[in-house]
């Protein structure tokens, strides 16, 4: 690899499933032309708390080992990384998009805490027929993806933060712009309505400017992520994405909910963590991976040197490699314990 890796322990070689080592495209061979996003194999919803549903799509192996993917803010089903089918196949992992509420299919619902959304997931796992699982989560998506983690230790094998938010609250804040949520708490709780339906709204009228607003996002803001932004393979999933959502609510949700304590603490998540972060990353500042690595019992940090908030998104190869190597050391066979190899 050429980012600058702390892992926690040694890497191992390559313990891919021999079932599922299927041969896969690197993102520089394949033709630049392809402008289409990902398309999920399937989609539908699942019930949670018994009267609310959660929208999912589904791509990679339809039989490998599931990975819970939580998308960014905003974001819905279809931000996932343009290659996912591929490295997922050649990994063994099939890879299930799950929706907050407010956003896509998901019936809207207010949380208290970040932590809540976790016995919702608990519930999707289980209509889903899922056992053992990872999860991975983006941007905002870090703070869930956690809480999952936090609450069902002996259901998540591992889990991924790409660029994941940190806390704002409690001994576990973040030295970051970020801590600024928690005064505005009052009034993004108070705004979680109005600001979801202004979310709407805007979504439902934008397509017509979303293409050149989106150019210029990248050209004044994006900055490190510029590379990333300009391909038209990362630009058409992103357009797609919140273009089709339907309903995007969820934005006004997180934010009100990252301006509290999310309702545990980093050092209660018991399954291993691997922290992806951008030195160069100007939404998520590097603090936020360098401080929740060094917190969470078993964080593992990969840095990735001039590179911003997208870093660990865009390389989904390295991401489900080490996801690949992680799964197969937590499920092994103790030593000594008689079960085959």
């Amino acid at each position: 690899m050429d980012d600058a890796d702390t892992p926690a322990g040694e890497h191992s070689g390559d313990l891919r499933p021999p079932a599922f080592d299927h041969t896969v495209e690197r993102a520089e061979e394949v033709d630049e032309g392809i402008t289409e996003p990902p398309v999920p194999r399937q989609v539908g919803v699942v019930a949670v708390a018994g009267d609310r549903e959660l929208g999912w799509a589904e791509f990679g192996h339809p039989d490998g080992d599931p990975v819970l993917w939580f998308h960014g803010t905003p974001g819905t089903r279809c931000q996932i990384p343009p290659l996912v089918d591929e490295v997922a196949l050649h990994h063994g992992f099939r890879v299930i998009t799950i929706e907050r509420p407010g956003t896509g299919r998901s019936t809207d619902h207010r949380y208290h805490r970040v932590v809540d959304f976790a016995g919702d997931v608990e519930d999707a796992v289980d209509g889903l027929g899922l056992e053992r699982f990872a999860v991975v989560g983006l941007s905002g998506g870090g703070p869930y993806t956690l809480a999952v983690a936090h609450r069902m230790p002996d259901r998540v094998v591992a889990a991924s933060l790409l660029g994941g938010m940190g806390p704002t609250r409690g001994p576990d804040a973040v030295l970051s712009y970020t801590r600024l949520l928690r005064f505005a708490a009052p009034v993004l709780e108070s705004a979680r309505g109005p600001l979801g339906g202004l979310l709407d709204r805007i979504v439902s009228v934008a397509e017509p400017l979303a293409d050149p607003v989106f150019s210029m996002y990248v050209t004044l803001l994006g900055f490190a992520d510029r590379p990333v932004l300009r391909d038209p393979r990362f630009k058409a999933m992103f357009l797609h994405d919140l273009l089709t959502s339907g309903n995007l609510r969820a934005p006004a949700h997180d934010l009100a909910l990252f301006a509290r304590h999310w309702g545990f603490a980093l050092d209660e998540v018991q399954p291993p963590v691997i922290v992806w972060q951008g030195l160069a990353d100007t939404i998520v500042p590097p603090s936020h991976g360098h401080h929740q690595a060094a917190r969470l019992p078993r964080g593992e940090l990969h840095v990735r040197q001039g590179e911003g908030h997208f870093a660990g998104f865009a390389d989904v190869e390295s991401v489900l490699a080490r996801l690949r190597e992680v799964w197969a050391q937590e499920t092994a066979p103790p030593v000594g314990s008689g079960r085959g190899v």
